[in-house]
């Protein structure tokens, strides 16, 4: 801890709620040079908040206290993740010096815009703390996926009745947005097409946002052209509405009847002209898992199909668990357990790693 950092929590107290010593001095062990201990000893290193002090001393090689020192005798990867007043990252003294880092190979992480201090709004604010974890696995994780092209769908999809109302379903886009994340911390490519789900993406993402399945439909074929693998985690809606109105259906006009159509069936199609791409789709289900995704991986020419269980309190849509079991075209399946959600998009992302996405795979049939 710096010495500002010290006057917004004391390091008894931080030490007290991490259960961690907390080094705030070069002075702190007579006889050990504390910078060189713990920068040799570090797999990473994280800066949060970065003031434009800070980030000014790390661009000029400055070592004035423990923390700066630290970093300069530290050979792991580092992530910072600034935090200032608009003015201050806009100036050219603090773009100049971010520069600089990045052309070191330091990850940036923010800043984004919101609420800053004395009551001013804009960009400058810290990123949330989520978007810092995501910045420092990509950073040690493995990177298994580089130089691979994954388009990855999440979230549902919204069928219109009237400029009001529309037909859907429970998801929050949760899974979709884990495996996008997953991805490109192991070095993917990703282009994430997103419904209109409720769960914020992490930065540094492509995303394209969608509403309808037909929408989806649409940025999905034109972002498989020049993809290796796709994983449609979007809970598309199967059915909409054949006439949405035009205006809102007034209560007083009684009950109105609606004619439903199927949604068109974007993994089908997928499954057509996949070629030699990979293709993961996902399965929710009541009963019967393994035998119904099995029938789901081969009428949709899939490689890997991911069965949830659906219906149970806690799991599923709009939770942090999936119970779920994972089926692969070649039999190497996966039991049926539970996950979080950040387990089954790693595990996805294994198979990923091991399929061959990226090796040739965007040849057509």
């Amino acid at each position: 801890m710096t010495a500002s950092a010290e006057r917004f929590i004391g390091a008894e107290t931080f030490a007290a709620l991490t259960g961690n010593p907390v080094r705030t001095s070069l002075w702190d062990q007579p006889g050990v040079v504390v910078h060189v201990e713990l920068a040799r000893s570090a797999d990473l290193a994280i800066v949060a908040p970065a003031t434009a002090n800070v980030i000014a001393k790390l661009a000029n090689g400055l070592a004035d206290d423990l923390l700066t020192a630290t970093l300069l005798e530290a050979r792991c990867p580092l992530v910072i993740a600034p935090a200032m007043h608009t003015g201050m990252w806009e100036h050219p003294a603090t773009r100049s010096n971010i520069t600089r880092l990045e052309d070191r190979g330091v990850r940036l992480v923010g800043p984004v815009s919101g609420p800053l201090a004395a009551g001013d709004e804009g960009v400058g604010r810290m990123a949330e703390p989520a978007d810092i974890v995501a910045a420092a696995r990509a950073a040690i994780g493995p990177r298994d996926l580089a130089g691979v092209r994954v388009v990855v769908t999440a979230g549902p999809t919204h069928e219109p009745i009237d400029p009001v109302r529309f037909i859907g379903n429970r998801s929050s886009g949760r899974m979709g947005v884990a495996i996008a994340a997953e991805a490109a911390s192991r070095g993917a490519d990703v282009h994430l097409v997103l419904g209109p789900g409720t769960v914020r993406p992490p930065a540094g993402l492509s995303i394209e946002e969608v509403s309808t399945a037909e929408e989806m439909r649409a940025a999905v074929l034109a972002a498989f052209e020049d993809a290796d693998a796709l994983v449609m985690a979007a809970a598309v809606a199967d059915f909409r509405p054949k006439m949405a109105a035009e205006d809102k259906l007034k209560k007083e006009a009684g009950v109105p009847e609606l004619h439903l159509e199927p949604t068109p069936d974007i993994l089908s199609e997928l499954g057509e002209r996949k070629g030699n791409r990979v293709l993961i789709g996902f399965a929710a289900e009541t009963q019967d898992l393994q035998e119904a995704g099995r029938r789901k991986l081969r009428a949709k020419h899939l490689d890997l199909v991911v069965v949830n269980r659906v219906g149970r309190e806690g799991t599923g849509f709009d939770s942090d668990t999936n119970e779920a079991m994972l089926l692969t075209e070649d039999g190497q399946d996966g039991p049926l357990r539970m996950w979080t959600k950040a387990e089954l998009a790693a595990a996805i992302c294994d198979r990923l790693a091991v399929s061959g996405a990226g090796r040739g795979s965007r040849s057509r049939p």
